[in-house]
């Protein structure tokens, strides 16, 4: 099962370890999901990570769990999707991500993610369904 994540899961995964966003993350390293990026979702996690960690977690440092993830992601060339489909633009790329890899679910806490609910048939939902999906 191939799966898109939204920046806001991935941070906060990397700096909060008992979060429920991390638990996705355990699901991936436990191979009940794979994980697909491209190279524009690289770049905004590592920016945004780095950025929030500054701010808030100057005693964690995120780069360990985004090199792990970097390894262990499926890279892949974002599908076009013609029109804007999320009501915020920056959420297209993940759109794009998850139709490239035939993504079954994004993972998101954005609202304007969540009410598309079945965009290309990719199922939107938070960690907590998604996680509740494959550990129920």
């Amino acid at each position: 099962m191939t799966i898109v994540v939204d920046t806001n899961v991935l941070v906060s995964a990397a700096f909060w370890p008992k979060s429920e966003d991390r638990r996705c993350f355990l699901l991936l390293a436990r191979r009940k999901c794979r994980l697909a990026v491209t190279e524009v979702i690289l770049h905004e996690y590592r920016c945004l990570a780095v950025r929030i960690g500054r701010r808030k977690c100057p005693d964690r440092d995120p780069t360990p769990f985004l090199d792990w993830l970097e390894r262990v992601a499926l890279l892949v060339e974002p599908s076009p999707l013609g029109k804007r489909r999320s009501r915020d633009a920056k959420d297209d790329p993940f759109l794009a991500c998850a139709l490239a890899s035939r993504a079954e679910f994004i993972v998101t806490k954005d609202k304007d993610l969540l009410a598309l609910d079945k965009p290309f048939g990719v199922k939107i939902v938070t960690p907590r369904e998604f996680y509740r999906t494959l550990e129920p």
